[in-house]
């Protein structure tokens, strides 16, 4: 992951801009330690923090076209680069960065190219031929973005709160699948999958096709000119990860470079859960397994930075980042830049436990659409700031836009749990991969029942906090804690706890990004379009969906 900063119309002095700019995007560069770069056009000023992972020779950012009239800026990878480059022999292409189409498909295809894009990625193009600009999300929200308004007429856009919460009279985040144009003053919606619209499908459960589509998604993300790894918990969906990885990456490029033997990754407090179930998965799967410990006390520690980096006071994202984030600086130490992770299936399979609820199959389906929606503000938030906090890139093969698409295009009859027909959550994906001639995994494993990440790395993680969160945080404190946080009112110590660290580092953060988002869907809850059978799960949002702009489908 790389870290971007924008800001466009920024009138005034310009080298007190300039430098001013240059000390924003100072404040990215743990997203990116191996470059930094500033172009500057007028009042026009596109800054980039660089994570090389391709073409680390050469790749420096922002990118321009030939002759120099468009330029970006972008955090991400595009795994379809080269078979897009091949749309475009009459374009010379300055860099082998798989980021480097982007200039080049606009010229050709004007602001109506970014669904050709396959990959994570969040942009700022500058048309400097007429001063014109877009911005662009992915699909999922897998890359965090944000966009802010100054008083001056600038628009600001920011991989993180941090780039931009001090100088925007407002600010928001930037809708995952939306594109933002200068020509057409609003964002509108790129991303129109059929899912979206959360219609029943009807299309017949088929695992090979489930399963092919799921093995393309991980070969796809195996583009990569640095080592890297896969974080392995011994759950289903991280080890579904790491067998596919490790059953393919001999045919790929990146074996060539770093050889075809797997390194995995897990954390966990002495003795968890998760630390004995990946070790076990890692000795059949033959892969380098690094195991990392870390105890209470180390998370207690890490917490403040943890909310520093995160720009969340979440308590259920706050739990599950902390290990995430201390495993994420000793990958980083051993060299290793990206990793594979397994977020997104739960949301895309109804694997939370409280699917057991779900009155029929219709409400099942909307309620995976919904988690999908929301995905960008909780585990996509988590796995690409714990991970970026230390120059780590995340890549996560369940939300890949085509695997997306064949999931959900399944009736949802078979997602269904039927404990009668011994159909356990995730049934599908796990019959998918059960090969009894070829095995991805034991059957033990592949039919292990979900923990929750944060209990996963040790039951006792959870009542440490609860318990340090207690000392810190009065009876007397928590009956004034209306007064205190009249928006998003905690309702534990430890979620005041988290709200006060958090409040230290940006109080217009806490008002600006968790409120709106909150009130859309609290509002949503009460007027009954959120079925109370499953609606009971839901946690408090932690990022806005752009309110105050025009939206189009």
């Amino acid at each position: 992951m790389c870290g971007i900063l924008a800001v466009l119309g920024f009138s005034g002095d310009s080298q007190a801009k300039r430098v001013r700019v240059l000390e924003l995007s100072r404040r990215l560069k743990h997203r990116g330690p191996d470059w930094s770069g500033l172009y500057q056009h007028g009042d026009c000023y596109l800054a980039h923090q660089r994570l090389a992972v391709i073409d680390p020779a050469s790749g420096d950012q922002p990118l321009l076209n030939e002759d120099e009239t468009v330029v970006v800026t972008v955090n991400g990878e595009i795994y379809n680069h080269e078979k897009l480059r091949k749309l475009l022999p009459n374009h010379k292409f300055k860099t082998g960065s798989d980021c480097d189409v982007i200039a080049h498909l606009y010229e050709e295809y004007g602001e109506d190219f970014v669904d050709m894009l396959d990959g994570m990625f969040s942009f700022v193009l500058l048309d400097r031929r007429d001063n014109s600009f877009i911005v662009a999300r992915d699909a999922i929200g897998i890359t965090s973005l944000y966009i802010g308004w100054g008083l001056d007429g600038s628009v600001w856009i920011s991989s993180e709160l941090k780039g931009l919460h001090d100088d925007c009279e407002h600010f928001e985040c930037f809708p995952p699948g939306h594109l933002y144009s200068s020509k057409r003053g609003g964002l509108r919606r790129w991303y129109n999958p059929p899912w979206f619209s959360e219609a029943i499908p009807s299309i017949p459960y088929d695992p090979l096709v489930l399963r092919r589509a799921f093995e393309h998604a991980v070969i796809k993300r195996l583009m990569t000119d640095v080592p890297f790894g896969v974080l392995l918990s011994g759950g289903l969906d991280s080890s579904l990860v790491a067998s596919v990885t490790s059953r393919h990456l001999a045919s790929t490029k990146a074996a060539k470079q770093w050889g075809a033997q797997l390194h995995s990754f897990c954390v966990g407090l002495e003795g968890s859960p998760d630390l004995k179930a990946a070790k076990e998965v890692a000795d059949y799967l033959g892969t380098v397994h690094h195991e990392f410990h870390f105890t209470v006390q180390d998370g207690i520690d890490a917490i403040e930075d943890v909310i520093y980096h995160i720009e969340t006071y979440d308590v259920t994202t706050i739990r599950a980042s902390t290990p995430m984030f201390l495993m994420s600086r000793k990958i980083k130490s051993l060299g290793v830049k990206m990793v594979l992770s397994g977020e997104g299936a739960d949301e895309i399979f109804g694997g939370y436990l409280y699917f057991h609820k779900a009155p029929n199959k219709e409400e099942f389906h909307r309620e995976t659409c919904r988690k999908i929606k929301a995905l960008h503000q909780y585990d996509c938030l988590r796995a690409n700031k714990a991970t970026s906090a230390w120059g780590l890139e995340a890549r996560v093969p369940f939300l890949d836009k085509e695997f997306i698409n064949v999931a959900m295009s399944i009736d949802p009859k078979w997602k269904m749990v039927k404990p009668e027909e011994g159909r356990i959550e995730k049934w599908v994906l796990r019959k998918a991969f059960d090969d009894e001639e070829h095995p991805y995994l034991p059957k033990h494993i592949l039919y292990r029942q979900k923990e929750q990440f944060s209990d996963g790395v040790g039951y006792s993680w959870i009542d440490g906090l609860k318990e340090h969160a207690a000392q810190h945080v009065t009876d007397k404190m928590m009956q004034n804690a209306s007064h205190i946080y009249p928006h998003n009112t905690p309702t534990t110590k430890e979620g005041y706890y988290y709200r006060m660290i958090f409040e230290r580092f940006s109080h217009r953060a806490a008002l600006g990004v968790h409120l709106s988002a909150y009130d859309k869907h609290v509002a949503a809850v009460n007027t009954g379009m959120v079925p109370s059978e499953i609606g009971g799960d839901v946690r408090s949002m932690m990022e806005v969906t752009a309110p105050g702009l025009a939206i189009q489908s």
